[in-house]
């Protein structure tokens, strides 16, 4: 998220926050696509990362950008942290170890959303190279360790940082060491975003699966495929994972918000400031727990939109449905993540396709597959079969899906094509990962430094 909400409306009631999420429904002809990606910045020069400030730093990176793209700064406690497009269009923010994220603009197709994607590398790397920086796409720093990884200075990261270790082991490595990407999309109503969360958890395994990409950790094999999807099994189990409330028949809004109300909070901001509320769920927080620890301290739409906002499971629900379980990869990946989900989730014959294909899922099974897929990847088991015979017909269904939509470029040719890189895993069965593994144990030669030629941006 590039910039947090000061929203002073206060908070009446519980309703008024299930209404909060209710406003995201939209008809179908508004509905958009905003995909986010994250990458590693590294010095050519010995592969190393960058840190945020001097002549060379992660700073320097945004003040070139800001002044290329006339983009407004995001600023905090007056250092530059982001940038926004003034119209709110698209974004640049910087995750905990310098990960440099953009957030895309509301786009009507993965035509437009590669352009967005291309243009914004192209752009990076304009005022990174000078500065002997590239971006690497992998869902998982192969080479730093934790004390090696710079910090960025986001106070959201320093509230961060010092709860993490008290919820899970590894919720430090999901902020500093890992990169992903996501797309944004919408819902009718209710009862389409119901339909769109229970199938697109069932399938979120399948997605880390087919975009499993992060098998070294500090310079050798860590036994994984997605060393990212392994993390977030012990980061917050209290705020992340595959919710199983939501696999309810009847699953709705207000659901969601009892869960949201009891996870506890990161933070509330109070005239630039960030106030730790670790200590307190929302829930406690509407009783009046926090109303003479911090100024104004009872809560406003802006703090539950930025609470909502630190709520990391599988599919994430705000105004809009987050698909979050793929790791950070090479530039066709970027317009790959997308296509796999509007095409199963915008066109109403693959949605029912998609539903009927996953009906019988309970979520002892899909729990069971997310367990499994960081380390098979594809060949994780499922039923009598593996997620490789899933995949191709999920990827089946989301092809259909896209050509229904039928939006085309300006070459004639529809969104389809998107998929390639997706049915290359299938037919080869190897991932990503896979395909570095063997590298590493062939012509790399034992070393993962060769990554950083063959996977930079």
């Amino acid at each position: 998220m590039a910039r947090d909400t000061t929203d002073t409306q206060p908070i009446e009631g519980i309703d008024e926050l299930v209404g909060y999420l209710a406003a995201g429904n939209k008809p179908r002809e508004k509905w958009r696509i905003g995909t986010e990606h994250e990458k590693f910045p590294f010095y050519v020069d010995g592969n190393a990362p960058v840190p945020y400030g001097g002549e060379r730093g992660i700073r320097a990176i945004l003040e070139g950008m800001q002044e290329k793209l006339g983009w407004d700064p995001i600023m905090d406690a007056g250092r530059i942290i982001g940038l926004v497009e003034p119209t709110g269009q698209g974004a640049i923010s910087l995750e905990p170890g310098g990960q440099f994220e953009l957030s895309g603009a509301p786009l009507e197709s993965i035509h437009q959303t590669c352009r967005e994607g291309n243009a914004h590398l192209a752009q990076v790397r304009e005022i990174a190279e000078p500065l002997g920086i590239r971006f690497l796409g992998l869902g998982g720093s192969p080479k730093w360790s934790l004390a090696d990884t710079p910090k960025m200075p986001k106070s959201r990261y320093e509230i961060m940082t010092r709860y993490m270790p008290k919820v899970g082991t590894k919720g430090l490595d999901m902020m500093y060491r890992t990169c992903t990407i996501q797309v944004n999309l919408d819902f009718e109503s209710e009862t389409d975003m119901r339909r769109k969360m229970q199938v697109s958890l069932k399938l979120q395994p399948l997605s880390t699966a087919l975009f499993a990409n992060s098998p070294f950790t500090e310079s050798r094999p860590n036994g994984l495929q997605s060393w990212r999807g392994d993390i977030w099994r012990d980061t917050d189990n209290q705020r992340s994972g595959m919710l199983e409330f939501c696999f309810s028949p009847d699953f709705g809004f207000a659901d969601y918000v009892e869960w949201a109300l009891d996870v506890p909070m990161y933070f509330v901001i109070r005239d630039g400031h960030y106030h730790d509320m670790t200590r307190y769920t929302f829930r406690q927080f509407m009783a009046g727990a926090a109303r003479n620890e911090v100024p104004d301290g009872l809560p406003t739409m802006g703090d539950w939109a930025n609470h909502l906002s630190t709520l990391f499971p599988d599919v994430r629900l705000k105004r809009f449905l987050e698909m979050r379980g793929a790791d950070g990869g090479p530039w066709r990946r970027i317009c790959a993540l997308p296509a796999f989900w509007v095409g199963l989730l915008y066109d109403e014959q693959a949605l029912d396709a998609a539903e009927a294909l996953t009906s019988s899922w309970t979520h002892k099974e899909a729990l069971a597959m997310r367990n499994a897929v960081p380390e098979l990847g594809i060949g994780a088991p499922f039923r009598n079969a593996t997620l490789r015979d899933v995949a191709r017909d999920v990827l089946a269904i989301s092809r259909m899906g896209l050509k229904n939509r039928a939006k085309k470029n300006r070459d004639g040719y529809d969104e389809t094509s998107f998929l390639n890189t997706l049915d290359e895993v299938v037919a080869r069965g190897t991932t990503s990962a896979e395909e570095m593994l063997s590298a590493y144990h062939t012509r790399w030669g034992g070393s993962i430094e060769p990554v950083f030629m063959e996977y930079a941006y």
